[in-house]
């Protein structure tokens, strides 16, 4: 036995010896083929076999790579010879990873996988991870494995990792990694206990999202995509930005904050869409105020401006080139079409301070299935906000104070932010 093993190790070595000896020897294009002919051999031989798991999947983003980048980093700082150590803009966390060509050990249910994260020579700079195991093993890793390490990094993004806020700064251009988003951590304290607004109401939200987020048999028994779309209206002021942050923070969630103005058209659209991960909010702020979209039965070319008015290159503003070209249908099957499936768990959140002003189709079940009224300040928001910025509870308090309070304030239709603004003074 211990010949055979010696064969084979001096079989490997001369196939090994030859690859060296044909990039000195052979044109580009024999060479090719005479390596692409020895690799097979090498892995005809060989009692493991490799995944490639990169960083970009065609033009969607590889969800894979995301989850086994997050697993490795919450024990690659101890585990790890040679580490990458990077922290982001504003962030108070540091992130450990694989530096180029090291590698990892993990063990599961008894198998030794070894993950090793590489930066590929392509064109692109696609980035991946390889994971070999042994070829007996090969059922196992991919059956429950792979399953693992994406339900693992859910646990550990939920727990430690920093959340990110998400802009089309740039419309829908791509940067040299292939992303049409840039990222800022995402640090606001708004949270559904800080929030100014009836206990009740509050409470039918966080009972929805946490349908939502712990849906998806449900999901997939009846389906339906895994989204869920809300329509925050009601005065500025009231608090509609502070809901947005509560719920991300609620679920852990990334936020997409989509700037409509800059965006060109409805492929640039489909193109961000796609680009969005799993667990995340998108956000139109404002839709009201975004883009022409209030009638279907007008012609779709009209933009921002009116298109009688003349722009100074003299041409209409909502013209066949000039400026946006977004339609209510191309929206529509943004939030609700065949392109919204590509991806799940997403949220959408619309905004407005004149729901009067959209059309009816943007408002049906399906795309805003929950329509949340952000009044003006009441009784219960009052009290806590007084608790926010006062430490003040209700018990705290003087009777005929709180029954004067609770009298007055329906009455003077204040907004949260301009109560706020004078306990604050």
């Amino acid at each position: 036995m211990r010949e055979y093993w010696n064969s084979f190790a001096s079989l490997l070595g001369v196939l090994a010896f030859c690859q060296s000896l044909l990039q000195l020897i052979f044109p580009p294009q024999l060479r090719f083929l005479c390596l692409k002919f020895f690799n097979r051999i090498f892995h005809l031989f060989s009692s493991y076999c490799y995944f490639d798991i990169t960083e970009i999947d065609g033009v969607n983003t590889n969800e894979l790579y995301n989850a086994v980048q997050l697993y490795l980093s919450s024990f690659v700082s101890i585990n790890g010879s040679r580490l990458s150590l990077t922290r982001a803009l504003n962030s108070s966390a540091i992130t450990f990873g694989l530096s180029n060509n090291d590698c990892i050990v993990d063990t599961f249910s008894g198998v030794t996988a070894i993950p090793d994260l590489f930066l590929r020579p392509l064109p692109e700079e696609k980035r991946g991870f390889t994971l070999r195991i042994k070829k007996k093993n090969k059922s196992l890793i991919l059956d429950s494995y792979l399953d693992y390490i994406m339900e693992r990094s859910n646990e550990i993004r939920r727990k430690n990792q920093d959340r990110l806020l998400y802009t089309n700064s740039r419309g829908g251009s791509l940067d040299s990694r292939g992303h049409p988003w840039e990222s800022v951590p995402f640090k606001h304290p708004s949270t559904f206990d800080t929030l100014a607004m009836h206990p009740q109401k509050k409470q039918e939200i966080m009972d929805d999202l946490e349908d939502f987020a712990n849906g998806q048999s449900f999901y997939q028994k009846t389906g339906r995509a895994w989204k869920r779309g809300y329509l925050l209206y009601g005065p500025p002021g009231t608090g509609k930005s502070s809901m947005i942050a509560a719920m991300a923070n609620y679920l852990s969630y990334d936020i997409y904050d989509l700037e409509l103005t800059e965006v060109h058209n409805n492929s640039e659209l489909r193109k961000l869409l796609m680009k969005t991960s799993s667990k995340s909010i998108i956000v139109i702020e404002d839709i009201d105020c975004s883009v022409n979209l209030t009638n279907r039965k007008k012609n779709n070319k009209r933009n921002y401006c009116d298109p009688e008015v003349r722009c100074g290159s003299g041409s209409a503003c909502g013209g066949e080139d000039g400026g946006n070209s977004i339609t209510l249908s191309g929206l529509l099957n943004f939030t609700d079409g065949l392109w919204s499936c590509c991806g799940s768990e997403r949220i959408f959140v619309f905004t407005t301070n004149h729901i009067e002003k959209l059309d009816p189709a943007l408002l049906r079940s399906g795309r805003m299935d929950m329509h949340i009224y952000m009044s003006y300040c009441s009784y219960h928001a009052l009290k806590i906000l007084l608790k926010n910025y006062l430490g003040y509870e209700e018990s705290d308090l003087d009777y005929h104070v709180l029954k004067e309070l609770s009298d007055v304030v329906d009455k003077a239709e204040m907004t949260p932010a301009d109560i706020s603004e004078v306990l604050i003074c």
